[in-house]
This record gives structure tokens, sequence and C-alpha cells, in this order.
């Protein structure tokens, strides 16, 4: 299986600290972001490999970043060639770069680059690949569905974990589940992505992608995290999680 992070987004929310720097190099108690992920990725045993796909202005620090980091998985920086969010290839644009380069042909846990959180990914994967015909999303309970009003993607859930809803950042959302930017995909489901993009209705972000292959029929589970969680989106996310993610000692 293969570990897919995208860090090709440049964060205009939290300049001026990521005009020159990749926001997963942005550091949250003592660590960058990205080493807390791929701490996460080295306990997850069938992960043979850690794509991270970057652009063209933050290449050479991933690179050096890639080079000083230990890791149990061997780790492979992309650059997706673009120069700015105006040529941003987006979430799944980058996926299907991964995809065609690294000519990946196994499963694949997809995770955003800016998302904290304090529970491991041993029992998310093991959940995944029990069902290895469908898409498993991991969620996060906000207690309140206005909490996710306008802001996040919303999943409707089954008692057995079956998602049977989708809607994106609704004004009015149904239920207080929302996606946390962790998505397995199966190998099966690899050949569909450019064919999402190849349609008209095509958006960049992760939630329309596993919306559209709901509406088409691929079936798509969720696992519910507990814990901590941060989306690390704007300064305040920053500032916030600093206060809670203490040094290590």
């Amino acid at each position: 299986m293969k570990a897919v992070i995208l860090a090709a987004g440049y964060a205009t929310r939290l300049y001026p600290l990521t005009e020159n720097m990749p926001k997963c190099l942005l550091e949250v108690g003592g660590r960058t972001i990205l080493d807390s992920i791929v701490d996460k990725l080295d306990a997850v045993p069938s992960i043979d490999e850690v794509l991270i796909v970057t652009n063209a202005r933050f290449h050479a620090q991933l690179s050096g970043w890639a080079d000083r980091r230990s890791s149990r998985a061997p780790i492979r920086i992309l650059n997706d060639g673009t120069t700015s969010n105006d040529n941003r290839l987006g979430a799944i644009g980058d996926l299907a770069l991964v995809i065609r380069q690294a000519r990946v042909s196994s499963d694949i846990l997809m995770m955003a680059s800016d998302n904290l959180f304090d529970q491991d990914l041993t029992a998310f994967v093991a959940a995944a690949r029990s069902r290895p015909d469908s898409v498993t999303v991991a969620i996060y309970d906000l207690g309140d569905p206005m909490l996710a009003s306008k802001k996040f993607g919303v999943l409707e859930v089954a008692s057995d974990g079956r998602v049977n809803g989708m809607e994106e950042k609704p004004e009015k959302p149904r239920s207080p589940y929302i996606g946390m930017g962790v998505y397995f995909f199966p190998k099966n489901t690899l050949a569909l992505v450019a064919q999402y993009l190849a349609g008209d209705s095509a958006q960049d972000a992760p939630g329309h992608y596993v919306r559209w292959l709901f509406d088409h029929g691929t079936p798509i589970f969720s696992f519910l995290f507990k814990g901590m969680w941060y989306d690390i989106g704007d300064l305040k996310a920053l500032e916030e999680a600093n206060r809670i993610f203490q040094p290590r000692k």
C-alpha cells in the first residue's frame, strides 16, 4: 500500500508564514506538521512507500526535508510543476499525477498535509482493508451539525458505518460527522480518477471526488476518529494547535 500526502497547496490564508515555506513544514508542538504525519504512517506496517506531492516553489525544501528524515518506509517527493495558487492542479489533479508518475497500482492511503490528530492510523487501515472494494473516509464527530455549516464536507452515516449521504459545505448540515482529509482508495478505484477529471463537473476537493464515486455506485464507508484533531487552515487554528500539542520532553 502507498501513502500519498498532498502538499502542493500554497496556504494563502497563512501568509506571511507560508509565502516562502510550505504549510506542512510549519512547526506545531516543536515538530513540523509533516514529521507528525509521517510518524503516524511509520506505524502502519502495510505502507511500503510514502509519496509526497508538492509544487515547483517548494520542491527543494521538501526534498531537503526528506533527505534529513529517517523513516521506516522510503519517501519520494514528486513535483507537480505548478508555481502559484492560480495554476495549481488541485487535490485530485495531484492524486492523478502521483498515480501516473509513480505508476501506482496498489491501494492508497491519501492524506492532507495539514491534519494533526492523536489517534493512530492502524485501526483505520485495518478496517479499510477489510472492505477491499470500498472507499473508506475518516470522519470526526463535531457534536452539533451546525458547527459544520459552510465549513466542511458532511457525511450521513448508517449504524454499520456505511455512508448514505454526502454534502460539501452545506448551509444546513444534516449530520455532525465531517470528513477529516484521510481516505483509503482501493486499487480497483484508481482508474476512475482520470475518468472523474475528464468530466465537465470535476472539482479539485477530495470530497467532491468521493461524492462522485458514491453517485456512481462505489460503496463508501466511514471510520470514526476520536481524540484531538486540527485542520491547520489559518493562523487561528495554528495558534490553537500549538497550545494543545506541547513539545516533546
